[in-house]
């Protein structure tokens, strides 16, 4: 057997929290149950163990390191022939139907001791169970990914959601209030089967809002286009503005250009946990009066002769 120092990957004044980390990365990775399909998973994982049965027990390892034993944890002469009397390491043994499975049979386990069924507990904890007789690894079903599109009103006020899952059954999601798009929310046992006996996976339901007809999502703000009037941009005026909550009046400064934005605070989704009340931003757009007006083109005529201005002349400089 290879020096157990150079199979765990560490230095010989490693200190005892480092070994046992190496030794946990090894196992993890060379664990049998996580390459089924690899015959010499096993024999890396069996030898890693191995390893850290010397260097994981501080008394083996004093003596590995004084050259009483060696890296199998036998004695080097005579006079320490009874230390490896009745140790039992761990290996491979098959189970009902001929499976393989890996008994850790160190001893030890006080302090100081060799106690690899702890570090595994740690590794593997919620992931194994007991099958013929040996332990094995049962991993969790795959997770379900889909999405469900719900109107912004429900974002505003929160409720019910339904989605299709693949296999035809229909799910109830239940929405919160000032949830964002692209929230994703869990639903803990709906995904797919294990195919080792572990448990199911989730369901993980991604929000979509529907189209609007006013509103447009910017993040946690709302973005919508205000018909005005052109006397109302030029003389100022009072108006209503819709927001996702109901009216509201909302005041245009005189010499209001088109394209011009105005903020109404708190207005946009509602404030969810940490996150605070989005704002709804409201575009101005000026439009004409439908129709031929005689009047307003005998002004704008005027205005044309006798005030002219150059709004693109910035876009020349």
């Amino acid at each position: 057997m290879r020096d157990p120092y150079q199979i765990l990957g560490v230095a010989k004044d490693a200190s005892h929290a480092d070994v046992k980390k190496a030794f946990r990365k090894l196992a993890k990775q060379h664990h049998p149950d996580q390459h089924p399909d690899d015959p010499k998973a096993k024999d890396r994982f069996s030898e890693a163990n191995a390893a850290y049965e010397i260097l994981g027990d501080e008394k083996k390892r004093v003596q590995f390191d004084r050259g009483e034993i060696d890296a199998e944890g036998k004695p080097r002469h005579p006079g320490f022939e009874g230390f490896a009397q009745g140790a039992r390491p761990g290996g491979f043994r098959r189970g009902p139907g001929g499976a393989e499975h890996f008994d850790f049979n160190f001893g030890g386990g006080g302090p100081g001791g060799f106690d690899a069924a702890d570090i595994f507990s740690d590794l593997f904890s919620g992931a194994r169970g007991q099958r013929g007789g040996g332990r094995q690894m049962r991993e969790p079903g795959a997770d379900i990914a889909l999405e469900t599109h719900i109107p912004l009103e429900t974002a505003l006020h929160g409720g019910k959601a339904r989605v299709l899952m693949p296999t035809g059954k229909t799910l109830e999601v239940n929405v919160p209030a000032g949830v964002e798009e692209g929230k994703q929310i869990r639903l803990r046992g709906q995904g797919q089967p294990s195919p080792t006996g572990g448990p199911t996976g989730d369901a993980l339901i991604t929000i979509r809002f529907e189209k609007h007809g006013l509103f447009r999502i910017d993040g946690r703000d709302l973005r919508l286009d205000l018909p005005i009037t052109l006397y109302e941009a030029v003389l100022g005026a009072k108006v209503e503005s819709p927001t996702l909550g109901g009216k509201v009046e909302l005041t245009l400064p005189p010499h209001s250009n088109s394209g011009r934005t105005l903020r109404l605070r708190g207005k946009g989704l509602p404030a969810a946990g940490a996150q605070p009340a989005g704002d709804l931003l409201v575009t101005l757009r000026i439009v004409l009066p439908e129709g031929s007006t005689a009047d307003l083109e005998e002004l704008m005529r005027r205005w044309r002769d006798d005030k002219p201005y150059h709004p693109r002349a910035e876009l020349y400089k």
